[in-house]
């Protein structure tokens, strides 16, 4: 993977549409969160562009009308990137570059981008560039004479940037080259997890940004890096942690997010190894996001695709200190309320109230209710560890652990 310098903010257009997949609710939800993840990677939004089309145009993805008005605003504000929400394919890519004659990006080209940017050890920055390669491999016509008129920026990261003259055959033998490495490297981490003994293994999972990395921090009293921007931690970080008088391994694990790019799915389900060894889960989320539910079930569709969905799991909802329920008049129609005003405590009434007593709420931040987490860590933790080894359990008796 090509070593990247610290760029300043590109200006950039985003572009989405409303259709039978996603109201105009949805869509502005995704657009806000594309806007985050191109402030992450190193851009700023200028405008934004969203149309009702279903289903997309085949040759542009937007139509013709909508294509001219991004066309005058790109000139008029000497645009450098225009970044679409939806996955382009590489015509549509091709076509529309030819039209706006900027750098064209769609949400996998940068969520591909920022893992280039985040991924520090050699097994991640194997697994990003495999990626790339993926990605690029059918874009390849077009992406060469692209690649002439820009200088680098967002999406330039990585493999293209130095091989124009790289043809298809030479991108599959590095492609096959790459899965061949990271087969060895599976090969070492599965040693070393089966090196850590017979401890109980607990994973964190959620959605990016929820708070993973700063809730490790804490209990583990380790400093991970952890800042409030997507993809902050991307490579998995174990640690071991004792609670009471109970050693377990505690892993962070790379946050998840809506319309994940196939392949990072796939070449990242190794690095999501953590999660499916682990004897169970804390399943972090942000309860003070407007979509902190569809971020659950975002979370919830990738643990069914490497079958953890089943796992022990605690959902530990996070960010209280941040939670604020939208007024409502009590003098209208009860209909008329919605969840977005509801109280925490009316949330613990909801389906939440349903999982068990495997509900806490929290705030990693300012560190709340941490001793009710730590608690139900401990008697999860001895609860398996009991069962692993029968013999030992008056070692590791019932106790409450003072925050």
């Amino acid at each position: 993977m090509i070593e990247y310098k610290s760029l300043s903010l590109e200006k950039v257009v985003l572009i989405g549409i409303i259709n039978s997949h996603q109201d105009e609710k949805q869509s502005k939800e995704y657009m806000d969160e594309l806007d985050f993840l191109t402030l992450t990677a190193g851009g700023k939004v200028l405008k934004r562009f969203t149309q009702k089309i279903d289903p997309p145009n085949p040759k542009t993805f937007i139509g013709s009308g909508k294509i001219k008005e991004v066309i005058e605003f790109v000139k008029a504000n000497n645009i450098y990137s225009v970044i679409f929400d939806d996955e382009l394919t590489p015509a549509q890519q091709l076509n529309i570059e030819k039209m706006l004659k900027v750098k064209i990006l769609d949400r996998t080209g940068l969520i591909l981008d920022i893992f280039a940017q985040r991924a520090k050890t050699s097994y991640a920055r194997t697994q990003v560039e495999l990626a790339q390669y993926q990605y690029l491999l059918p874009r390849l016509k077009g992406l060469w004479t692209h690649l002439e008129r820009q200088k680098g920026g967002i999406g330039m990261r990585g493999p293209g940037e130095t091989e124009i003259e790289t043809d298809r055959r030479i991108v599959r033998d590095k492609i096959s080259l790459l899965k061949k490495k990271l087969v060895t490297i599976d090969k070492q981490m599965a040693t070393q997890r089966g090196n850590r003994g017979s401890l109980v293994r607990v994973a964190l999972v959620g959605y990016t940004n929820v708070g993973k990395s700063t809730l490790m921090n804490v209990i583990a009293k380790s400093d991970v890096f952890a800042e409030n921007k997507l993809f902050a931690t991307l490579d998995t970080t174990v640690r071991k942690v004792v609670i009471g008088n109970l050693p377990f391994l505690l892993s962070d694990t790379v946050g998840f997010i809506r319309k994940l790019p196939t392949q990072l799915v796939e070449s990242f389900k190794s690095t999501l190894d953590e999660v499916k060894e682990a004897d169970f889960l804390i399943h972090v989320v942000d309860i003070s996001h407007t979509n902190f539910e569809e971020h659950i079930e975002s979370v919830n569709k990738i643990l069914n695709e490497i079958k953890s969905l089943d796992k022990p799991t605690y959902m530990v909802f996070n960010k209280i200190d941040s939670y604020k329920a939208e007024p409502w008049d009590e003098t209208e129609l009860i209909e008329q309320r919605d969840k977005k005003h509801y109280s925490l405590e009316e949330w613990e009434q909801t389906w939440m109230s349903k999982v068990k007593g495997n509900a806490l709420f929290i705030s990693a931040l300012k560190k709340e209710n941490l001793n009710v987490l730590r608690n139900s860590i401990y008697d999860e933790v001895r609860k398996i560890h009991i069962t692993r080894f029968p013999y030992n359990h008056f070692l590791y008796p019932e106790i409450l652990v003072d925050e």
